[in-house]
């Protein structure tokens, strides 16, 4: 009686890999759909290797124009995005973390004219087996006084603990 099921499932499956097997032309002048790609103008540009967020900055957050970001000392493909929420004393940034890391964000200094902003990044010492996934939390910090003007500079630190 397994036999006869594995035969059945078998043949089933042969049927199907031929019917998939088939040539039908597809594409201009063969009758079928044709594929069309549409850009819009309205669409952000995202550089190579940098994820796309749905929507990373909150609602009641506002973003930080790109050329008051300093991301120089960030690994290609990090995310820039940085917004103020409230009164603007409130940082936003989306950090990068993987596996069993987990990231934070801190604030190094805080001036007239730049806050330094560190995303840290922290392992684990004993190295336990972890998944191969990226993940892209949004994290706050909060500001002595509201960004205003001020230049945001971004930096990378892995820590082990």
């Amino acid at each position: 009686m397994r036999s006869l099921g594995t035969a059945i499932g078998a043949g089933v499956l042969l049927v199907v890999l031929a019917a998939c097997a088939t040539s039908t032309p597809v594409g201009p002048g063969a009758g079928g759909p044709t594929l069309t790609t549409e850009v819009s103008s309205e669409t952000p540009a995202t550089t190579p290797g940098e994820p796309e967020f749905e929507s990373p900055v909150p609602p009641n957050g506002k973003e930080v124009p790109k050329e008051r970001i300093d991301a120089a000392a960030i690994p290609e493909g990090t995310p820039t995005t940085t917004w103020t929420e409230g009164d603007g004393s409130v940082l936003g940034v989306i950090a990068q973390e993987a596996g069993c890391g987990k990231a934070s964000v801190e604030i190094a200094e805080q001036n007239a004219q730049v806050v330094k902003v560190v995303l840290v990044e922290t392992t684990p010492l004993d190295q336990p087996v972890c998944t191969m996934d990226i993940r892209y939390p949004p994290l706050t910090a909060k500001l002595d006084a509201p960004l205003g003007d001020r230049k945001v500079v971004l930096s990378t630190r892995q820590d082990q603990k």
